[in-house]
């Protein structure tokens, strides 16, 4: 009878860790909020809620292909307000590969395409603040590199957070 029981004991805890484990590929959506903080050109230097406000709002899909890598796809409506004057400055258009660090740190190096004639990359430092069963709440720091539209290079520097589900 021992046996037994210990053979179902084991069938039993082996099914309830597969079932625990992540399937692959995994698919997983976002929405943020992105605020530039600084803007550097060789031109000038912005700094955002002084010269200006403006905010993004990143919306993607991540396909994790493994625990340690994957593709995503965001676009990010950005809106302006300069001189009491608001509108939609440009879309962006932002793949990228994701590569998984641990301990919930994720870099993600962005390709990016902007309605306004700007394009360029952006490497993004990403980490897991909050993880539940049903949602995550994460926090970045975005560093976009733009080129092109006769304007000068420009790098900024940024703070992200949202949530992942």
């Amino acid at each position: 009878m021992s046996l037994k029981f210990t053979f179902l004991f084991a069938l039993v805890l082996s099914g309830l860790t597969a079932f625990s484990q992540t399937t692959y590929p995994k698919i997983t959506g976002y929405f943020g909020i992105m605020h530039p903080i600084v803007t550097v050109s060789s031109d000038e230097t912005n700094v955002n809620f002084r010269d200006y406000y403006a905010v993004g709002f990143p919306t993607g899909i991540n396909i994790w292909k493994s625990e340690k890598i994957g593709f995503s796809f965001e676009i990010v409506p950005n809106i302006k307000d300069d001189e009491g004057t608001d509108k939609v400055n440009s879309l962006l258009f932002h793949p990228g590969v994701l590569v998984a660090l641990g301990k919930g740190y994720t870099f993600v190096g962005r390709a990016a395409f902007e309605s306004n004639g700007r394009y360029g990359f952006t490497p993004v430092l990403n980490k897991t603040i909050i993880k539940n069963q049903t949602c995550s709440y994460y926090v970045a720091v975005p560093l976009p590199v733009r080129f092109g539209n006769d304007h000068p290079a420009t790098f900024t520097a940024g703070f992200q957070f949202g949530i992942a589900f």
